[in-house]
């Protein structure tokens, strides 16, 4: 049986931080000027996805709106925000995408970066994403994603892109508790989810 975990998505509200959840995996994020603002934007690869990802954002207080680019890709992107800017300051190193030092993952975070970048892999696992854009982004995150007690492998050949692919039983049972259950509109095939009793 799946516990609700202290560290979970469910044990608070989500709040502005959490929009990082995105950055984990191919969000972007940009200053504009001389840094006053700063603009949130995903690829998503499943357009499904953009109106449990929208109803996210606005639970903090943050409009993301639909964007079609030329090549048919859905992005996500808010406007030019102040409020951004503590995120665009932890997320940059100049203008480079890095993950912030200590960085720790919650299941609210967890739970935007599988909404908007997390897929089941077929096999009994499940893969968030990476950038694969700022492969100096993936070691730091393995490493948060091992102290939050999910030790992933990351996998890219074979997978398409870049991900952390968090296998087996107990491993991806904890990202269940983490994550909590699937937001509305989000298949539950789609979601991570606890296969049984732990065997591993």
């Amino acid at each position: 049986m799946c516990q609700l975990s202290l560290f979970s998505a469910e044990a608070r509200p989500v709040r502005l931080a959490d929009l990082a959840g995105l950055l984990c995996g191919p969000g972007q994020i940009v200053r504009f000027g001389t840094g006053t603002t700063a603009r949130l934007s995903i690829v998503l690869a499943d357009p499904a996805r953009a109106p449990a990802v929208r109803a996210v954002a606005a639970a903090t207080g943050v409009r993301l709106e639909t964007v079609t680019t030329e090549s048919s890709a859905i992005v996500l992107r808010t406007a030019f925000r102040c409020d951004l800017v503590g995120i665009a300051g932890q997320w940059m190193r100049g203008a480079a995408k890095a993950v912030p030092d200590g960085f720790q993952l919650d299941g609210s975070l967890l739970r935007l970066w599988a909404l908007a970048a997390g897929r089941p892999d077929g096999r009994g696992g499940y893969l968030l994403a990476l950038d694969p854009h700022a492969t100096q982004t993936h070691q730091p995150l393995i490493a948060a994603a091992t102290r939050a007690g999910i030790p992933p492998a990351r996998v890219g050949r074979g997978w398409g892109a870049p991900a952390l692919r968090i296998g087996g039983t107990r491993r991806v049972q904890r990202l269940v508790e983490l994550v909590g259950p699937p937001p509305g509109g989000v298949p539950v095939t789609e979601w991570p989810r606890c296969w049984g009793r732990d065997r591993s």
